[in-house]
């Protein structure tokens, strides 16, 4: 688009308005700049600003799990409080592969049940492929 306008203005065919108005109603995208508003010198402004909350604050609740207009943020509780399922969360699971080299009949219900679903799922995605391509 670029090297139109540019052959259009090398060939003076801005003889008109409706040419100019054709030329100049392109649209373009900024490819970086300054921010509305921004100032320049920007060491100032990069560098983290400093919380207003106190420590005692932070490290008693939860700040900003509040989604209620009306209401504070939940207290941290001590970890017996929380149900046992939370812990596992972040316990790492198999993947698909290491569950398709052990033997089915061995797996616990959690990893047989995690290998139907990853296992169809792939299933699924390779029908899925083969017909597009088709």
């Amino acid at each position: 688009m670029a090297m139109s306008q540019i052959r259009l203005v090398r060939r003076s065919l801005l003889n008109t308005k409706e040419d100019l108005i054709k030329l100049t109603n392109v649209r373009t995208f900024a490819a970086g700049g300054k921010k509305k508003g921004s100032k320049g010198g920007g060491a100032a402004t990069d560098a983290p600003k400093a919380s207003i909350l106190s420590k005692e604050v932070k490290s008693t609740t939860v700040v900003g799990a509040n989604i209620l207009k009306e209401g504070a943020d939940p207290k941290v509780m001590a970890d017996s409080e929380y149900p046992d399922w939370l812990w596992r969360l972040i316990d790492k699971r198999p993947a698909l592969s290491e569950l398709r080299r052990k033997d089915a009949k061995t797996l616990p219900y959690e990893d047989l049940k995690r290998f139907v679903k990853l296992d169809t799922r792939a299933r699924i995605k390779e029908n899925n492929s083969s017909k597009a391509k088709n």
